[in-house]
């Protein structure tokens, strides 16, 4: 009897113990006024009717205030920090010698209207000082913190890839993730907006499940956290690690009878702390699409506050380390990635499934609800890759994406397509006459600019309208006469006219056809968006793509497709209720239409939702001839060449030579060769400065080698900014191909070292291909370029380096051009002739028949009369003092 009491008083002993334990963690927090804090700078104490006292105003820049605070019990703490500010702003707390925390703040209704949010910061016993501050801009005015300890909780742990792992915290319903053992995301949340918003920290539990699966990039495991309680709905977070890949994706999914969203995010961390070590920390803002002259930028991570558009990537310029979060779906969702640095090693960073944006989405209102009506509703997954190269994690995602959304349009199997555009010059003037002259240029007198099969695409652009249906067909008939294809323009998503007529093709109205924000047609770019979902939509693509059929066409070039992804009030098909939706169903039906007859470029476009529907696509907006518009493009390159991947070329816009400066027409083709592939811009109908260049730059076969073969070039460096690299490099065959560029106003000079290109020590044979001229190198590349110039080399340490010889008339790197010729002719030089050349003619006798000294220019030769010969075939001779004798045959008409 004795000792079963005693057992029963020791039971109410441990009992109430244990509730005395329990009591202390649930009531313990302490609350801090910063009013009482250590302020600097202008940092001031101002009035606030509804906080708890007073507030700490003028925050940013030199403003800042500190707070000291002591706990008992290292460990995560939860700070709910309470703050006023009218417009969204930023605050970075730094707790003793941690790396800081950046902390976006929405409006709270007010300056002195006060709003509150909840982040987990981690703290050593005893006392920490806690800074407060942003010096890169205004901060919002703070009220208050309260600190709260969190439970430990109980973690379920998930391996994937090699040495890596989710760490997920049952009881706060957060997660963190390790690579390579590090943590580089702590105390991740997940969010979803319906008819409230639901929040994963405040569910009551959660349940771990796992199970098989198979998706496009591959098989694994998916790990589901099921959560429950404190709401009407339920959610789930997933986890999909992948067989064989050290990356994972991840979901947050909101279930239950109206769990319809306009916005949810998979993760929200305070703490993304890259393991990066020292060096040139940066995070790239990527545009949605490439209109408006939007540029990529690559903030240092100190600085950068910005939502990215689908993916973003955090990096180590000095080491190469990245991090890539980005979404792999784009069928129903827009996502952006917010980055809101903290520091050189820190960000805040939130993937937002259901953002827009107006500069960027060109969006006029919020997005749309997704899965309408139905049980569940999931987010994009979204990738989530650490890597020792932060453009072997851009490529990864490209590709995971090419994976998730395969191609729709037919696959191209013939080699790179390149050729000529009529909207870089020619513009309005369009007609058979014109159109017909630039066939004639090009195989006449440009023959050796042409794809591997032996072809080009010529592409008639905006007003191609001016010729009838019997003229556009004559063209195409022409073209294909002079072993060409011929190309056509079209904009299927937009309305130009922007007043009410009858839909060609159609009993529809145009205004049946608008897309409507507020109740009002949306312009953009100087025309209507046309919902890509509208009967009277679709029966205009059915009737203008069988007129290019028709005609013969053989290539498109689709543009203002941004106009088809618009969130709108709503569509002619009501099942659907997002931007992405209706451009998905624009987008097949245009296609369909199209019917695997031509070859599809897009111009202006989203980057990543048109990838299925084309097979190439532009990377940045129109650029002519400047070397500013060169750097323009080529930014677009720096940081999206990873869509080289995911399209199957990419271009870099028609090529103008125009009257400028060879060495900016140098730059100008380099940036398509960088790129992709080579659209020729110039009006090559009407005589021109431009035709001399494109003689020469076009048919250098050292240069066109590298355009005709599948070379993708990458950045050498991402720390330029706004701006472009100046160094791309790209291996095909056991060559390095290294273009540099100089966009500025001064000679530049450039050392590369061949480590950083991935090359290895030894001595290598060096040739430059425009001018040809060849060298030795060992560990570095010596380049000294003049203003606005570029050059590309070919690094071998295999000795002799020469372009393969292709089965043309003229394919060869020095040659007589026209040929035939009735009036004069030009010769193209394989290498730079200075000063004067002599030329002699001879008939097939052996007789002399003409002999001059000309000029030449660069490495072509001033014009050789020969209106006087008769017809018939000629011997060429040319001696220029330094340079062998040059022999060559022509043909008079």
């Amino acid at each position: 009897m004795q000792e079963k009491i005693t057992k029963e008083k020791v039971s109410v002993k441990k009992l109430l113990t244990l509730m005395l334990f329990l009591l202390t963690i649930c009531s313990w927090s302490q609350s801090y006024e910063f009013e009482n804090g250590t302020r600097t700078g202008n940092a001031d104490i101002q009035n606030c009717d509804s906080c708890s006292g007073k507030i700490v105003g003028n925050l940013g820049g030199t403003g800042s205030v500190s707070v000291n605070v002591t706990v008992a019990a290292t460990g995560w703490y939860n700070l709910q920090l309470f703050y006023c500010t009218g417009d969204p702003r930023a605050i970075r707390l730094t707790a003793g010698s941690a790396a800081a925390i950046a902390i976006p703040c929405e409006p709270s209704g007010g300056w002195s209207t006060a709003a509150s949010k909840n982040i987990n910061v981690y703290l050593n016993s005893g006392t920490t000082t806690l800074l407060w501050d942003n010096t890169n801009s205004w901060a919002p005015n703070l009220d208050k913190f309260i600190l709260t300890p969190l439970a430990a909780g109980t973690n379920q742990t998930i391996a994937f890839g090699t040495n890596n792992s989710i760490v997920y915290n049952l009881t706060n319903k957060t997660y963190s993730i390790k690579f390579n053992g590090a943590t580089v995301i702590s105390n991740a949340s997940a969010y979803a907006n319906s008819d409230q918003q639901y929040v994963s920290t405040n569910f009551a539990s959660a349940v771990y499940s796992s199970e098989s699966f198979t998706d496009n990039v591959g098989s694994g495991t998916k790990h589901i956290f099921t959560l429950s309680g404190n709401y009407s709905l339920g959610m789930q977070q997933i986890f999909y690690t992948y067989t064989n890949k050290n990356y994972l994706a991840v979901q947050v999914v909101l279930t239950g009878n109206g769990s319809n969203c306009y916005k949810m995010s998979p993760l929200t961390s305070n703490q993304v702390t890259p393991n990066f070590g020292t060096g040139d920390a940066r995070a790239v803002f990527v545009p949605y699409d490439n209109d408006a002259w939007i540029r990529y930028n690559a903030y240092t991570l100190n600085s950068a506050d910005f939502t990215a558009s689908e993916v973003t990537n955090i990096y180590n310029n000095t080491n190469r380390k990245g991090l890539v979060i980005g979404s792999l779906e784009h069928t129903k969702w827009k996502t952006g990635v917010t980055v809101s640095g903290g520091g050189s090693s820190s960000a805040y960073v939130s993937v937002i499934a259901g953002w827009t944006k107006q500069d960027v989405t060109r969006d006029a209102r919020g997005h749309g609800w997704v899965n309408v009506g139905q049980t569940s509703c999931p987010s994009p997954k979204v990738m989530i890759n650490a890597t020792d190269d932060w453009r072997t994690g851009f490529e990864e995602f490209a590709q995971a994406n090419a994976a998730m959304q395969p191609k729709y349009i037919f696959d191209w199997t013939a080699p790179k397509p390149i050729g000529w555009n009529s909207w870089g010059a020619m513009q309005t003037n369009i007609n058979l006459t014109k159109a017909k002259a630039v066939v004639d240029f090009f195989h006449n007198d440009c023959p050796s600019f042409k794809t591997q099969d032996n072809t080009l695409y010529i592409d008639l652009d905006s007003y191609w309208d001016n010729m009838s249906d019997a003229e556009l067909a004559q063209f195409v008939t022409y073209a294909k006469s002079k072993g060409y294809k011929a190309g056509i323009y079209w904009a299927p998503f937009v309305d130009w006219g922007k007043y009410n007529r009858q839909v060609e093709g159609s009993s529809y109205t145009y205004n049946q056809c608008w897309t409507k924000v507020n109740g009002n047609p949306l312009e953009l770019d100087g025309a209507y968006a046309m919902d890509p979902t509208s009967p009277g939509t679709k029966a205009r693509i059915h009737y203008f793509i069988n007129r290019f059929k028709t005609a013969g066409f053989e290539m498109i070039k689709i543009d203002f497709l941004t106009h088809a992804s618009i969130e709108a009030d709503s569509f002619a098909n009501n099942q659907l209720h997002t931007g992405m939706e209706a451009y998905q169903e624009g987008m097949k039906y245009l296609i369909d239409e199209i019917g695997g007859t031509m070859l599809v470029q897009a111009a202006i476009s989203p980057n990543l939702a048109t990838g299925p529907f084309a097979h190439v696509r532009r990377i940045a907006c129109d650029a002519y001839t400047n070397i500013n518009e060169t750097d323009y493009t080529l930014n677009s390159t720096t940081y999206g060449w990873w869509q080289n991947q995911i399209y199957d070329y990419i271009d870099a816009d028609h090529i103008v030579f125009g009257t400028a400066s060879i060495g900016q027409n140098r730059a100008r083709l380099l940036s398509s060769v960088v790129t992709g592939t080579v659209i020729a811009g110039d009006d090559f109908s009407v005589a021109g400065q431009w035709k001399t260049t494109a003689q020469s730059l076009l048919q250098n076969n050292d240069v066109m080698n590298v355009v005709r073969n599948e070379m993708h070039f990458i950045p050498a460096d991402g720390n330029t900014g706004y701006n472009a690299a100046n160094v791309f490099s790209a291996t095909y065959n056991n060559v390095t191909y290294v273009a540099v560029f100089n966009y500025g106003n001064t000679t530049m000079t450039n050392n590369i070292s061949f480590s950083r290109l991935g090359l290895g020590s030894g001595n290598y044979t060096v040739k430059e291909l425009y001018s040809g001229a060849t060298s030795t190198a060992q560990s570095t590349l010596n380049v000294q370029l003049p203003q606005a110039d570029a050059a590309i080399y070919a690094i071998s340490n295999a000795g002799v380096l020469s372009a393969p010889s292709y089965n043309w008339p003229t394919a060869s790197t020095n040659y007589v051009f026209p040929n035939p010729a009735s009036n004069s002719f030009r010769i193209k030089f394989d290498q730079i002739i200075n000063g004067t050349a002599t030329i002699s003619l001879y008939d097939i006798s052996g007789k002399e028949v003409w002999k001059n000294a000309i000029t030449a220019e660069d490495m072509i030769s001033s014009e050789i009369p020969v209106n006087g010969l008769s017809k018939g075939v000629y011997m060429v001779k040319v001696k220029a003092t330094g340079h062998p004798v040059q022999n060559f045959k022509f043909v008079k008409n």
